[in-house]
């Protein structure tokens, strides 16, 4: 994103005159870093449980049901003194089942919220989503679809201070700040597109992979007039992801992902596993566990719980970038929360589950 807010004073001055700690220098070396900064969108570690912010195409592909719910929690940097949270609902569903021979629609929505650094730089955006499913003979599923948005952006400036407030040992809030900003709330239209394709060639053996093109239309994102070289549009994100359903045995299923994005001159990557465990032989209770690393930052351990078609997981971002010595380690903590069903036992030629399961 393109957001920008002015830097109140250097670190090393402001550090160098005892004036701050590291932690607080650290947020507000983050949050205002000057006018050229470009940061990555929100995201998830648990990316697998967030489908339509990874791509729109998975709107209504629900391998092992015809609807879904869910929500997810984040809380990011706890140890520094201004945390960031991010919360999101999505829910999406497949329909016109029987306008199709083998394929159909999907339809869902989500909305994201985000609270940001001590200026209270809020996010709130509202999406709606649509994708084409066609079955590739009784083995593969190929996806299109996208979303459009509507994305709010606002700042508390009685939260900031600013370089012209600095009197040399503290911030005099009372001094004016010097700096002219045209809004303190945006609002701007968002378009995304997605493609994605499965293949499952048996019921014990499932792969899926994607891309996607995020912010193709480019909005502006600007609290500040029109400047001259600088451009305020976002800059459009990638997605690409794959992952993998493979049952090994009555008691083990074990989920394989990775997911790259790049946006500007940001970039990640994230690979792991995590696997669920047969409690009672039906498969109506499960365990989850694994561990994903995204690449130069953490590793994020996770844990879980599936009765029968609720599923809750929890993950925890330790870092291992130079960060945690400001964090201690602890990076984010995360909650998710999914709940989806079917309309029915069967539905015409297309097989009700495309993904291994332990349903008997």
């Amino acid at each position: 994103m393109t957001t920008v807010i002015p830097i109140c004073k250097t670190y090393n001055q402001l550090v160098n005159a005892g004036r701050i700690t590291f932690p607080l220098a650290l947020i507000l070396v983050l949050l205002t870093l000057g006018n050229g900064l470009k940061a990555q969108d929100l995201h998830f570690s648990q990316f697998f449980n967030s489908p339509l912010t990874t791509n729109p195409a998975n709107t209504g592909f629900i391998p092992d049901a015809d609807y879904r719910v869910g929500a997810q929690y984040r809380t990011q940097w706890t140890s520094i003194p201004v945390p960031f949270k991010t919360f999101s609902i999505f829910g999406d569903a497949q329909v016109f089942r029987d306008r199709f021979e083998t394929g159909w629609i999907g339809l869902g929505g989500v909305i994201l919220r985000d609270v940001a650094g001590s200026g209270n730089l809020i996010s709130t955006k509202v999406y709606g989503s649509a994708a084409y499913h066609q079955m590739i003979e009784n083995t593969g599923l190929l996806s299109a679809g996208f979303n459009i948005g509507w994305a709010n952006k606002r700042i508390d400036l009685t939260k900031f201070t600013f370089d012209n407030q600095w009197n040399g040992k503290f911030f005099d809030v009372s001094a004016p700040s010097g700096e002219i900003f045209a809004n303190t709330a945006i609002n701007y239209l968002d378009v995304q597109v997605g493609l994605n394709y499965a293949w499952f060639p048996t019921d014990d053996i499932y792969v899926h992979g994607g891309f996607s093109a995020h912010h193709v239309n480019r909005p502006k994102e600007t609290f500040f007039n029109e400047t001259p070289g600088f451009d305020n549009r976002i800059a459009p994100r990638y997605i690409l992801f794959a992952d993998a359903v493979l049952k090994l045995n009555e008691q083990w299923i074990i989920s394989p992902a990775a997911y790259y994005t790049t946006q500007a001159r940001a970039s990640e990557l994230t690979l792991g596993m995590h696997a669920n465990y047969n409690l009672t032989g039906d498969g109506e209770q499960q365990l989850i566990g694994g561990v994903y690393y995204r690449s130069g930052d953490a590793f994020i351990p996770m844990i879980g719980y599936q009765w029968k078609n609720l599923r809750f997981m929890f993950s925890f971002d330790a870092n291992t970038s130079s960060l945690k010595n400001a964090t201690n380690l602890r990076g984010a903590t995360e909650f998710a929360l999914m709940y989806s069903g079917n309309y029915s036992d069967y539905n015409g030629d297309i097989r009700q589950s495309l993904c291994p399961t332990f349903a008997r």
